[in-house]
């Protein structure tokens, strides 16, 4: 039988690239995203090049009802989740209190609310039929706090420590949980994030197409954490927790700073 993955955030960037690598395997997919149009263009080149089927749900996951209604309409649809990949997410530079209150908490209700909805609901069915695997994408920035991205670190904090104690959770069922921790990648993420003129985006950060594979590699292995690149897996595992606080506060500002 064809597994069925669900991709948040599918119409450019990592997502799209999750849809395309799951494509070449051979299995369907579900795309959702705000621009429908983008998804329709994305779908009907996956479905030529590759015999799949390809369904398209144009969903705002922002909203206070974006998960619950495309939940609705995948459910209507007859659709199975046996894959549920939750990339849809975003960031914001500059100092919490000079970013718009409205911006912060619509970065929390995506990166968080809308991915912890679809875990829950497509968790639950995983386990009810014994068998599903979940990817969330989190971030390395989950691994320390962000002065001048203070909210988008706390909520991949939030991500990959919600990932972990759903996969140990849920294992016993059959359902593994990965959370992957990429480092910077080269997306639009830094347009909307405003980060262009940083350090971070001048040191150069690696492919949707490499992070997406790596990803979903790890996924399909069942790890737990994945961190993409060996030399950032050593500073957040043997570096970063040796090192002062303040310290690690102020080097994550110089790299968020332009």
């Amino acid at each position: 039988m064809t597994k069925t993955a669900l991709i948040t955030g599918a119409s450019y960037g990592i997502g799209a690239e999750f849809a395309r690598y799951h494509a070449q395997k051979g299995g369907d997919v579900i795309l959702t995203a705000r621009s429908e149009e983008k998804l329709e263009t994305l779908a009907a080149a996956l479905e030529a090049e590759y015999g799949i089927k390809a369904h398209v749900f144009a969903a705002d996951l922002a909203t206070p009802q974006g998960s619950s209604a495309l939940i609705e309409q995948i459910t209507a649809a007859g659709l199975q989740v046996d894959i549920l990949i939750n990339n849809a997410g975003f960031g914001g530079q500059g100092r919490h209190i000079d970013r718009t209150l409205a911006d912060e908490q619509e970065m929390i209700d995506l990166n968080v609310k809308a991915l912890v909805a679809l875990c829950h609901h497509y968790g639950r069915d995983m386990a009810k039929r014994a068998q599903g695997r979940i990817l969330n994408v989190g971030s390395s920035a989950g691994f320390m706090p962000g002065p001048l991205q203070a909210v988008y670190f706390a909520t991949k904090s939030f991500v990959q420590s919600f990932s972990q104690a759903l996969d140990h959770e849920l294992r016993p069922q059959g359902v593994t949980v990965t959370v992957l921790a990429p480092g910077y990648v080269k997306t639009s993420f830094a347009d909307r994030a405003n980060l262009h003129g940083t350090n971070l985006v001048k040191g150069g950060g690696k492919t949707p197409r490499s992070v997406a594979k790596y990803g979903y590699d790890a996924m399909s292995r069942g790890e737990l954490v994945a961190i993409n690149e060996k030399p950032l897996d050593f500073m957040i595992n043997w570096l970063i927790p040796l090192l002062p606080r303040r310290a690690v506060l102020k080097m994550i500002e110089r790299m968020q700073k332009k």
